[in-house]
């Protein structure tokens, strides 16, 4: 019996995502002490990619996108929602990880052109990026003095009900072998995009106390 894809991926990826908690820009943001610079940087990083991703998705000729992607996933509106409230605050982004950005925005239109299929495994670790920003969300507010959901609408737009219909459509529309083991490869190559990002975004910060 073929594994449930949910599964295989959280399994898949499970590596990278630890490694990830360890960066010293997630230690820095759970500790309260990341500069907002580094968290808007991230905010406007996460908008290129989204803004790729769920144009792609959104017109991505493959049976298996069509039956997961909908307009009800779309993030990128709660990043302009938020990137707006800190430019209206005149706080600008600088240029943190914008090569590591553009370079994760073009690999996700190749795979469009050549596997659209594997665009869910990068849509995967971003939908699975804002459960875990839940718990990072009350940190945020406090350490920037945000109090309504201007400046944390993304940190704020996930909730395991929502994991729970993503997750179920994923494995209602991969079910083989073979297109699990593509979107598994295709959630890594992700990570590896995002574990760049995050990396940038934590030159000159502080190391994690051992």
């Amino acid at each position: 019996m073929t594994a449930v894809v949910a599964e295989r991926l959280r399994a898949g990826t499970r590596g990278w995502h630890d490694a990830l908690e360890a960066t010293r820009f997630a230690t820095a943001m759970a500790d309260g002490t990341l500069p907002l610079d580094r968290y808007v940087g991230q905010l406007t990083a996460y908008r290129v990619v989204l803004e790729a991703l769920e144009g792609e998705l959104s017109c991505a000729a493959s049976p298996s996108v069509a039956r997961v992607w909908s307009a009800d996933l779309a993030k990128l509106p709660f990043l302009e929602r938020d990137l707006r409230y800190f430019a209206e605050s005149g706080i600008a982004p600088k240029p943190w990880a914008a090569d590591e950005t553009a370079a994760f925005a073009q690999e996700i239109r190749r795979t469009a052109a050549s596997a659209p299929q594997d665009l869910l495994g990068f849509l995967y670790v971003l939908e699975g990026s804002t459960l875990g920003a839940l718990v990072l969300r009350p940190y945020v507010t406090t350490a920037y003095r945000l109090r309504t959901a201007d400046g944390v609408a993304y940190y704020g737009s996930g909730d395991r009900d929502r994991w729970a219909r993503f997750t179920a459509r994923m494995n209602q529309a991969l079910t083989e072998p073979e297109a699990q083991d593509r979107v598994i490869t295709a959630a890594q190559r992700a990570y590896h995009h995002i574990a760049a990002i995050t990396e940038a975004l934590s030159v000159g910060l502080p190391a994690p106390n051992p």
